[in-house]
């Protein structure tokens, strides 16, 4: 779509980001021209580069090029990657090397609408996601735990997969964050090991505390999520999934999860 500010679909074989998963991405959701939530997606980019030492583009950059995309696009799921650029060879950076972007764009997902009304069947993956906390929270390119994480919940015919780290804690969704509602309170586990922050979680949370309920960021072990009145699922393209089903536990509450979507649509968290 576009690369380095340039029409096109092709980068350096010796960039970083090929090579070896050297940098970071967002994906945000295009309606009607509009990129939902960009200024929070943006600035997670930035972060997140300065996170791995990666120079991140001017913001007014990235925000002039993300108009012009939707000008040509404006419905489809926008995905924005930086990487630290060409380097030469062996995994030590170059200090003077210049960060590439890409602007790619996709259709939206037409998921079953049934996933929505009456909640998705997940399923608890093999692998387990290593702990690296320099790299906790971030969304950087090496995703390949998610890959193969993905590639079981979809043979399992699961719309998702329930990540845990080496400890058997529950970590995240293989492209989501959870969420558990128990006795009113909103828990989702906390990222300082593994996983990504998304920023949809961080809508969640933000809502969830405006409306003056008990939240709590902590470690979750894989039974205090079969025990929880209600289980949800949240990224920035499918928004809000209940969990009906996983493994024998059968959820047929979905309350707050139903009022969240509505709100989160809605609002401006």
């Amino acid at each position: 779509m576009l690369v380095n500010s340039k029409s096109g679909a092709l980068i350096s074989i010796r960039d970083r980001g090929l090579l070896y998963g050297d940098g970071v991405f967002r994906t945000l959701l295009a309606r009607d021209g509009i990129a939902l939530h960009r200024q929070q997606h943006l600035d997670k980019l930035q972060h997140d580069c300065a996170q791995l030492g990666i120079t991140c583009p001017a913001l007014s950059i990235l925000s002039s090029e993300l108009d012009e995309v939707l000008l040509q696009y404006p419905d489809g799921v926008v995905k924005l990657i930086v990487t630290r650029g060409i380097g030469g060879r062996g995994y030590a950076p170059s200090a003077d090397a210049q960060p590439s972007h890409i602007w790619d764009v996709t259709a939206v997902p037409q998921y079953p609408q049934d996933w929505y009304s009456h909640g998705v069947v997940v399923r608890v993956c093999d692998i387990r996601l290593s702990e690296q906390p320099r790299l906790a929270g971030i969304k950087h390119l090496n995703r390949l735990e998610n890959v193969l994480a993905a590639a079981e919940s979809g043979a399992a015919d699961s719309a998702e997969g329930l990540l845990l780290d080496g400890q058997g804690r529950v970590i995240e969704g293989t492209r989501s964050n959870l969420f558990l509602l128990c006795d009113g309170c909103l828990i989702t586990p906390q990222l300082h090991r593994c996983g990504v922050a998304g920023v949809q979680r961080d809508r969640v949370l933000a809502y969830a505390r405006a409306q003056g309920m008990m939240v709590q960021i902590r470690d979750v072990m894989l039974a205090e999520v079969y025990w929880a009145d209600e289980v949800f699922l949240v990224n920035s393209v499918f928004g809000v999934w209940s969990v009906r089903e996983l493994g024998e536990r059968r959820w047929q509450k979905r309350t707050f999860a139903t009022r969240l979507r509505t709100e989160l649509t809605q609002g401006e968290w």
